[in-house]
């Protein structure tokens, strides 16, 4: 029998072995627990912050039951491998700020290229290389970037949005018209909650390859519609013109049948297998009473 004075057998709280199972076994109390999490094998304790670690050997573990931070203590290293560990860490750090700066420096060539690319698609290529030439670096550099930012804040423009709220509000004084386009200036059975009639969303995708592709949009509708003007500059910017009011006229008309189909809708009765003309059901027995 065990005296009183004698201390408690040590148990593993991790392979859950005793001190006499394994009498050569280091072991360890590295934090504060007491009874039977108090200690643990040297050798058990390195695996479980290996675990928890994952490869990050310089991060801090605490005690999963009393939160206590472990101390951990490495060997000293020679100057070489202080260094060494030094350079990693300043890498490590600076890695991300190194990719952000490669991605900004990315996207600004790409905005310059986007910029100087437009530059002879509206006003010829002949005339573009001459005028990107004769024209200051500096102000290349600062303002063919801004050719596809100013597009991009363009379309985020959504006048048609106002057109369609104005029609809308003035409806009931469009009955003349009624005529011209179909619903204008008719009754409607409900106003509809705003944002329930398949609302235009802003989509960054679609803005964005919109706010790009528009100078060959622009190139291609003026040489279409504006054969016989000569100049090219003048031509792309009147096929911008007409595309944007085309496709205004034809948005707005798209929202406000939208508007109308939503507000004009009906709810039908649920079908009755066995029912009446008005839509009551017939009780299964003439006396009202189901068996």
């Amino acid at each position: 029998m065990a005296s009183v004075d004698e201390p408690p057998e040590k148990h593993c709280w991790v392979c859950f072995a005793t001190e006499n199972e394994d009498r050569a076994a280091e072991w360890v109390s590295p934090c504060r627990c007491k009874g039977c999490t108090k200690w643990i094998h040297q050798s058990c304790l390195q695996r479980w912050l290996d675990e928890k670690q994952k490869g990050n050997s310089g991060g801090a573990v605490s005690c999963p039951q009393c939160g206590t931070e472990y101390r951990i203590v490495f060997p000293k290293m020679g100057p070489l491998v202080y260094f060494l560990q030094q350079v990693d860490r300043a890498l490590s750090r600076a890695s991300p700020f190194a990719a952000a700066g490669v991605v900004v420096g990315t996207v600004y060539w790409s905005a310059v290229t986007y910029g100087a690319v437009t530059v002879m698609q509206v006003v010829g290529h002949k005339k573009g290389l001459d005028v990107m030439e004769r024209a200051d670096p500096l102000f290349l550099l600062m303002g063919l970037p801004t050719i596809p930012v100013m597009l991009v804040l363009g379309k985020m423009i959504r006048w048609e949005d106002y057109v369609v709220r104005l029609w809308q509000r003035h409806s009931s004084k469009l009955q003349a018209f009624s005529g011209l386009l179909p619903g204008m200036g008719r009754p409607l059975a409900r106003i509809p909650a705003e944002g329930s009639y398949g609302g235009d969303h802003l989509s960054v995708s679609r803005t964005l390859c919109g706010a790009l592709i528009f100078p060959s949009i622009a190139n291609l509708v003026g040489r279409l519609l504006f054969r016989r003007v000569t100049s090219n500059l003048q031509r792309t910017v009147l096929g911008g013109i007409a595309f944007v009011v085309i496709k205004g006229v034809l948005k707005v008309y798209f929202k406000q049948q939208q508007y109308l189909i939503q507000a004009n809708r009906h709810i039908l009765n649920y079908p009755m297998a066995e029912g009446r003309a008005d839509g009551t059901l017939e009780d299964d027995n003439e006396d009202g009473s189901n068996e």
